[in-house]
């Protein structure tokens, strides 16, 4: 077997049970899709990055770019995105805008992750 192959059945035997569980068991195209589009938001170091520091405190862009070494520009931009995501969540404070965390999801999602490369 070369590298890369897929290891595949020598025969071709459909099993219809276990291929209508499946099909019965499966999200929409629509939940499917905005499941890949989360987990691409994960797919960032620097977002990565950003979410630990909002484990660790509510914070704004000028104290998390410099808790990072990051523009905070660059900081914004990741913001922006997390935001869209509905994982980050902000608030005024005055002059100040506040980022944190949207919800203990977003910890549970990384803390499984954490677990899962350290297996």
């Amino acid at each position: 077997m070369a590298l890369g192959d897929v290891e595949r059945c020598e025969i071709n035997e459909i099993h219809e049970d276990k291929v209508d569980k499946v099909r019965k068991n499966l999200p929409d195209e629509d939940e499917m899709y905005d499941l890949a589009e989360l987990f691409k938001v994960f797919g960032d170091s620097s977002r990565i990055k950003i979410l630990f520091a909002l484990f660790e405190e509510e914070i704004c862009v000028c104290d998390l770019s410099k808790a990072l070494n990051m523009t905070q520009s660059a900081v914004s931009h990741q913001l922006k995105i997390l935001k869209q995501a509905r994982l980050v969540r902000c608030k005024r404070d005055k002059k100040q805008v506040i980022y944190f965390l949207a919800d203990d999801h977003v910890r549970s999602i990384i803390g499984q992750g954490r677990e899962h490369i350290e297996e």
